[in-house]
């Protein structure tokens, strides 16, 4: 019987609770035993006055921008439970698993990135260079990066934010994730890994800083080796990204054991 690649190794995934499953069941999938530890909790935004503004005045706006699927889910669900979508509106976000949320939530035509999955790859676009006079809304969370926004204004477009969901840090133990043995960790966001640093004292910070962390962006990956991680392994984006990562990980730790 065949030993499946990552048999028998505690695998940790970081991502909020409800966008877990897909990952922990192919990480399963592949031997291994996935270690919920959720480092960041998303859940609506308590004052949702300022979305119900913008969303009377949706048919306005040329382009909607989602940066995240956690922005399609929550602020599609606004616009739908508005009966607010314009005819018109065209969408586009960042990479492809937030393309995938949209085409799930009924937008057939999404413009989005490939090759990566960041505002810089949505920027370079064709579809995004000659957009002076439009109107462009950006549904995203409490805050975040402004160079998505800025660099549409330079261009000539008018653009508004607006919170659709929020995020916060929950209550976890450390202590049960070092009792865990964990053998490798999955990271997905630089305020994730800022939350997990802040949760390690400095012998937690000596021993986890050695496991191999996986990130799916240059950023996040720089961020980490500011920490002072020494096993930065970055991947492409979404879940295959990730499980690819990992097989090719187990794939090199198998090749030295039998040279």
């Amino acid at each position: 019987m065949q030993t499946l690649p990552l048999a028998g190794l505690n695998i940790v995934v970081t991502r909020p609770r409800e966008q877990s499953l897909d990952l922990q069941q192919g990480i399963a999938k592949l031997g291994a035993h996935a270690l919920l530890f959720p480092l960041l909790e998303i859940t609506p935004v308590v004052d949702v006055q300022p979305l119900q503004d913008l969303l009377s005045r949706l048919a306005d706006f040329d382009l909607a921008v989602f940066i995240s699927p956690n922005a399609v889910r929550y602020g599609m669900e606004a616009i739908k439970a508005a009966h607010a979508l314009p005819s018109g509106l065209r969408f586009a976000t960042v990479g492809k698993s937030s393309a995938q949320a949209l085409h799930a939530a009924g937008v057939k035509d999404v413009i989005a990135p490939q090759d990566r999955s960041d505002s810089e790859a949505l920027l370079a676009l064709p579809e995004l260079q000659n957009i002076q006079t439009w109107k462009i809304v950006i549904f995203r969370g409490d805050g975040g990066r402004e160079l998505l926004g800025d660099t549409l204004k330079a261009r000539g477009a008018d653009v508004e934010y607006v919170s659709c969901y929020q995020r916060s840090k929950p209550h976890l133990d450390i202590a049960e994730l070092m009792h865990a043995k964990p053998d490798a960790i999955t990271l997905s966001s630089s305020e994730a890994l800022g939350h997990l640093w802040d949760m390690l004292d400095e012998a937690g910070k000596a021993h986890f800083a050695a496991l191999p962390l996986f990130v799916p962006h240059a950023r996040i990956a720089e961020k980490a080796r500011q920490q002072g991680w020494q096993n930065i392994i970055q991947t492409t984006g979404g879940d295959d990204g990730v499980l690819s990562g990992l097989l090719a990980w187990s794939q090199d730790i198998s090749l030295r054991l039998v040279q």
